[in-house]
C-alpha cells in the first residue's frame, strides 16, 4: 500500500510540472503553502545555468545548488537541468513584501488578489548583516541617484584600495539600477542593478538587488507604504495534497553563529509545523537530514515512502531550453529584450561571454 501511494504521488508531481507557467505569480493555494512545480529542461552547447536561471526567474544559488555536478558556465550539449520553480511559501502573514535572506527570495503578496510573486534577490556580503525587521516601503524612485555612505565608502577604500565616487548619478552605471524602493531602514532599497549576474549571491551591503525586468514588473505594483518583512528561515516546511515538504536553503552564518544546529532546528520547525496544521505523517528523518545537509533549495515531500530527488528528477519530462543566451544587452541595469530563439544556425555560432559580478551595493 505504501509503495502504491509512492508511486502515486510520483506521477502527480511529475503530471504538475507540465502544465505550470513559466511566470513569477501564482495563485494562493486554498489548501496548504506550496505553489509552483518542478520542471526540467536540457541545455544545448551554448547555455549557462544563469541564462536558464534568469529566464525561469531563478538566482545563482537556487539553480547551481538544484543540479550538483553540473558546470554553471558550461553545463553542455543535452544536460538535464532541474528548474526548482516550486515554493513553500514564508511563514505569514501573508501580506506585502517578505524577504527570505537564507532563501534570497522575495514575495510580495498584493492586498487585493490571492497570488503571489517572488523573484530572487542578491543579498548583502559576508561582514555585513541586514535586520530581521519589519518596515515599509516609503519612497520610490524612477533612474535613482546614490549617495554612498560613509561606511561602504571606507569598506572599498579598504577592502579594495578604491577611492570610489561619493554620488553616483542616475543612468547605466548606477550600482542601483534604473528603478529603486526605499525601505524605512536607513539606506536599505529593493532595487535592480547593473549587474544582474550578481542576483542569487552575496554581492550588496544591505540592498536587496533585482534583475532589472523583475524589478520592472514589481515597482508599479507596490504603493508607498507596503509591509516589507525581512526574516532568516533556512529551512522552510509546508503541506500539499496532504504531504509534509521541506525546502532546504543555506543557512547565514551571520544569523546563526550560536545556538542550536540547524538540523534540529528543522526538525523542531517540522514538528511544530505538523501539530498546528494537525497533519498525521511518518517522516523519512534521513531525507530530512540530506535535504537540511545539502541545502539544495528544491522543495521535496519528506513523508516515508514519497520519492526522492533522483526518482523525481529521473521521472521529470525535459523539453529542450530553446532560447539563445543573454547577451550584451542584459548585463546592464536596462530590462533586456526579449531573448531570440536558438535555432539550429544560431547555436553553431554563439558564444557565451561570462561576466563576473562585482562587489555593488
Amino acid at each position: 500500500m505504501r509503495k502504491q501511494a509512492g508511486i502515486w504521488l510520483l506521477a502527480t508531481l511529475v503530471g504538475c510540472g507540465a502544465s505550470i507557467s513559466e511566470a513569477s505569480v501564482y495563485a494562493l493555494p486554498a489548501h496548504g503553502n506550496v505553489v509552483g512545480a518542478l520542471k526540467a529542461v536540457t541545455t544545448h552547447r551554448d547555455d549557462t545555468l544563469l541564462d536558464i536561471g534568469r529566464f525561469y526567474d531563478l538566482g545563482y544559488n537556487q539553480v547551481t545548488a538544484a543540479n550538483p555536478g553540473i558546470n554553471p558556465w558550461l553545463p553542455g550539449q543535452a544536460s538535464k537541468v532541474i528548474i526548482p520553480a516550486e515554493y513553500v511559501l514564508p511563514p505569514g502573514p501573508w501580506t506585502g513584501v517578505v524577504v527570505d535572506i537564507p532563501a534570497r527570495r522575495l514575495y510580495y503578496f498584493p492586498a487585493h488578489d490571492r497570488v503571489v510573486y517572488t523573484y530572487p534577490v542578491g543579498v548583502f556580503l559576508p561582514g555585513w548583516k541586514e535586520r530581521l525587521t519589519t518596515t515599509r516601503i516609503v519612497a520610490k524612485f524612477k533612474m535613482p541617484a546614490w549617495n554612498v555612505p560613509k561606511n561602504i565608502h571606507a569598506w572599498f577604500e579598504k577592502k579594495f584600495h578604491m577611492d570610489i565616487p561619493w554620488y553616483w548619478p542616475p543612468g547605466a552605471g548606477n550600482p542601483m539600477g534604473e528603478l529603486a524602493m526605499e525601505t524605512g531602514l536607513s539606506g536599505i532599497f529593493i532595487h535592480g542593478t547593473y549587474h544582474p549576474w550578481g542576483v542569487g549571491m552575496r554581492a550588496s551591503q544591505g540592498c536587496f538587488q533585482m534583475y532589472p525586468e523583475n524589478v520592472a514588473q514589481l515597482f508599479p505594483m507596490i504603493p508607498v507604504g507596503t509591509p516589507v518583512r525581512i526574516i532568516d528561515q533556512p529551512n522552510l516546511v509546508g503541506v500539499r495534497n496532504g504531504q509534509i515538504y521541506l525546502q532546504s536553503y543555506k543557512p547565514m552564518h551571520a544569523y546563526h553563529q550560536e545556538g542550536m544546529p540547524d538540523l534540529q532546528r528543522a526538525v523542531m520547525a517540522i514538528k511544530s509545523f505538523m501539530a498546528r496544521n494537525h497533519v498525521d505523517q511518518a517522516i523519512d528523518w534521513t531525507r530530512v537530514r540530506h535535504l537540511v545537509a545539502a541545502h539544495d533549495t528544491v522543495a521535496l515531500p519528506v513523508g516515508v515512502d514519497t520519492p526522492s530527488l533522483a526518482m523525481l528528477s529521473t521521472a521529470l519530462p525535459a523539453k529542450p531550453y530553446a532560447y539563445a543566451p543573454y547577451g550584451r544587452s542584459a548585463n546592464g541595469a536596462a530590462v533586456p529584450p526579449p531573448l531570440p530563439l536558438a535555432d539550429s544556425v544560431d547555436q553553431e555560432h554563439l558564444h557565451v561571454q561570462v561576466t563576473f559580478p562585482d562587489q555593488a551595493p
